[in-house]
């Protein structure tokens, strides 16, 4: 699995290695998720807590090759977290979308592609969680984007694609663990600065 995240990554720094030779550029970028993770299973009980959406933050690097249609690869650490009545669920990720982009009016650009995913830490209501199906994951990001000169702002939408649950016990009495969807749902609205 980590050998999949190296794919995406190398993939960015051979980006930026890239167009430091070419005048599209790489850059810094950063701003806020509006994120809620899967549904919430009790230990003993079937039903499920749908999340309260919260939000959280990314800051990262990324790259542009290409100017009417481009491909902007991205890394980024990325903090979310979604509220279940009275408990909340945090996690702390590395982020490296692989986007497609093309200008379909002046400085409007729409732009998808597939978002690799690697979970650096969780907690659920103070407790962390080291019992997670996949470390690695895949999702989607799209979205439109508005560029003047180096400045960009875009919204997009991430979703993940499998699967991925957490599960733990809420204290030592428990036999049957609580189980929790970790999959990203979230909206990102991003400020960019090409150098």
């Amino acid at each position: 699995m980590n050998r999949l995240f190296l794919i995406p990554l190398l993939t960015i720094l051979f980006t930026v290695g890239l167009t430091a030779q070419t005048s599209t550029g790489f850059g810094f970028k950063g701003g806020l998720n509006y994120n809620a993770n899967g549904k919430y299973f009790e230990s003993i009980s079937t039903n499920a807590k749908n999340p309260d959406r919260n939000i959280g933050y990314h800051l990262g690097i990324f790259g542009k090759i290409g100017n009417k249609v481009y491909f902007k690869p991205e890394l980024m650490y990325t903090s979310t977290k979604s509220d279940y009545d009275n408990d909340t669920f945090k996690m702390e990720k590395l982020d490296a979308p692989l986007l497609v982009g093309i200008k379909v009016l002046g400085p409007i650009s729409v732009f998808g592609g597939p978002a690799f995913q690697y979970i650096l830490d969780t907690e659920y209501d103070g407790i962390s969680i080291k019992d997670i199906e996949n470390d690695f994951t895949l999702g989607l990001n799209f979205g439109i984007g508005f560029n003047i000169k180096r400045v960009g702002i875009d919204l997009r939408y991430e979703r993940g694609f499998n699967n991925n649950e957490a599960q733990f016990f809420i204290d030592e009495l428990s036999t049957d663990p609580g189980r929790l969807d970790t999959r990203p749902d979230q909206l990102i609205l991003s400020l960019s600065f090409i150098l």
